[in-house]
């Protein structure tokens, strides 16, 4: 359905306002894997996952794929151009068929304006980014690769909210994607994994991966520190 009644930034809308700025945005649905938008191009529209989720990638000179984070359904991207004005800092890929609303950038601004409330989330989205990116800036220039596989697991995970103190990533991202977000190979993350689960600091069920030693992932992280080159490859 054609709406943003499952859109999280526009919650304090009321369903008459989501209807009249569903209306002034452009409908499209995307296949697995089609190419969403393109780095350095000039379209400024924001969009909105209605359905599905993308990929936010880049791609290194050598053509190795560097995934920055995968939008869900009820969240949106392209902001940063439409905000500045400036070209597309990154390419979009569909992750999986999915239905996005785009709105230009002047009826996005129109949008901040008229309501400081979904300004001020747009605001600590991007505080959020600048964060994320600056710990992955550091782990880069500090960690190998093993451990930055670690503080990714560790970065992803959230409160479960069905244990207390208990941590579950979900959905799991795949071995691929986590080894391109931290300059990794597959292989190596898929041993970093076998050994976290062999030795019981995490369990794999279905598309949930949970942290059942959160502690004992960073002590292990701050081990491999202490033993030179055993985390880099």
């Amino acid at each position: 359905m054609q709406n943003l009644d499952n859109i999280e930034l526009f919650s304090s809308l009321s369903p008459q306002q989501r209807t009249e700025l569903a209306a002034k945005c452009v409908w499209r649905v995307f296949q697995p894997g089609e190419q969403i938008l393109e780095r350095s191009t000039t379209s400024r529209d924001v969009f909105f996952v209605a359905e599905g989720s993308v990929n936010i990638v880049n791609f290194g000179v050598s053509g190795r794929e560097v995934a920055y984070a995968s939008i869900d359904e009820g969240h949106y991207f392209g902001e940063l151009s439409a905000i500045d004005g400036r070209p597309r800092s990154a390419n979009v890929i569909a992750r999986s068929k999915c239905l996005l609303a785009s709105l230009s950038p002047e009826f996005f601004k129109e949008v901040l304006m008229e309501n400081p409330t979904i300004m001020m989330s747009v605001l600590e989205r991007l505080a959020r980014i600048i964060r994320i990116n600056d710990d992955r800036i550091l782990d880069l220039s500090t960690l190998g690769a093993v451990q930055r596989v670690c503080q990714e697991l560790l970065r992803m995970a959230e409160p479960d909210p069905v244990t207390a103190n208990s941590w579950l990533i979900y959905p799991m991202p795949t071995q691929s994607v986590i080894a391109s977000r931290v300059s990794t190979t597959r292989e190596t993350v898929a041993r970093v994994l076998g050994q976290l689960t062999q030795e019981g600091m995490v369990l794999k069920k279905g598309k949930s991966l949970y942290l059942k030693d959160r502690p004992g992932i960073e002590e292990f992280i701050n081990n491999l520190a202490m033993s030179p080159g055993q985390g880099a490859k």
